[in-house]
């Protein structure tokens, strides 16, 4: 298990905020508009995954306020926050002048965008797209909306042959896990922790279970989309082989002891064996410019994971 880190108040805040956004695709996302004049382009951005794209296009110069998502790279958490993503108020927002909104699916209420919208800000809403494809369409995107378009191509170039290699590690470890398992798939649970009281698994159509496949195993818990409280009827019946959480959440529940404590998780194969691997939650779920990143992290995580 990885070690766990200290967070503050801003970043378990951004924690709660990025799960909305993060774990499910949301309703169809409106076309992005534009602010067109670059020189006075003043961005707010409201999802950590953009905020990443923003500055690896190196525009940050034009961010005057972010969300509490937002909290790689360091220098994010510098800038002036406008809240929670799902819970922005117009006056927030406003009180920064800005030109431009860059926003996930997952920002609202959408009253407020409307505000926004009518008190003249180009407000742009970026479709969630699990997929290394849809990560490489926001990176366009944002390069259009900051006037980087050069710059975005370059990205998404570096990006492609990061994944090419990704997937080399990817089929690698996946081969000397498989050779263990006799061919048998690896069987992955994600426990969503915002605290012992709050237990959740992810199901189809999360980016949790986008990232599990991309690491060449496969979710231990099917038959419905999104996020639902989990039993330990349905922890027991997944037969997971490794538990997969996030540094974040696993702070909240006392580390792998509180884990273990949660009803069903220790009589699991994978709770049995203490196989139980943890990511950063911005890392793991963004599906931001860190995605190769995320993908080994994982895959290099569950292979550790079954040596044990």
């Amino acid at each position: 298990m990885r070690r766990l880190n200290t967070f503050s108040r801003r970043e378990v805040l951004g924690f709660g905020a990025a799960l909305g956004g993060l774990v499910t695709a949301g309703a169809a996302a409106a076309q992005p508009v534009l602010s067109t004049t670059a020189d006075a382009k003043r961005l707010v951005c409201v999802g950590g995954a953009l905020t990443e794209m923003v500055f690896a296009l190196e525009a940050q110069q034009f961010l005057v306020g972010v969300d509490t998502t937002s909290l790689f790279p360091e220098a994010a958490r510098s800038l002036p926050s406008v809240g929670y993503s799902r819970a922005l108020s117009a006056e927030g927002v406003l009180s920064l002048t800005p030109t431009q909104v860059l926003a996930t699916e997952d920002a609202g209420p959408p009253a407020v965008l409307r505000q926004l919208t009518a008190a003249g800000i180009a407000v742009a809403v970026l479709k969630a797209n699990h997929r290394f494809e849809g990560m490489l369409e926001r990176v366009a995107q944002v390069g259009e909306i900051t006037s980087r378009p050069q710059q975005a191509a370059a990205l998404a170039k570096r990006l492609r042959e990061e994944w090419v290699r990704t997937q080399t590690q990817v089929n690698a470890d996946q081969a000397r896990w498989m050779a263990q398992r006799k061919g048998a798939p690896l069987r992955v649970l994600f426990v969503l922790s915002h605290s012992t009281s709050q237990i959740m698994v992810a199901g189809a159509a999360t980016a949790a279970q986008a990232v599990i496949e991309y690491a060449g195993a496969v979710n231990a818990i099917s038959g419905f989309n999104g996020f639902k409280p989990m039993t330990p009827e349905a922890a027991l019946a997944a037969q997971a082989d490794v538990i997969l959480g996030t540094d974040q959440g696993m702070k909240a529940v006392g580390g792998l002891p509180g884990l273990l404590r949660l009803p069903g998780l220790a009589e699991t194969p994978a709770g049995l064996a203490k196989r139980v691997v943890s990511v950063e939650a911005m890392l793991l779920l963004g599906f931001g410019p860190r995605l190769p990143a995320a993908v080994r992290d994982l895959s290099a995580g569950l292979l550790g994971a079954m040596r044990a």
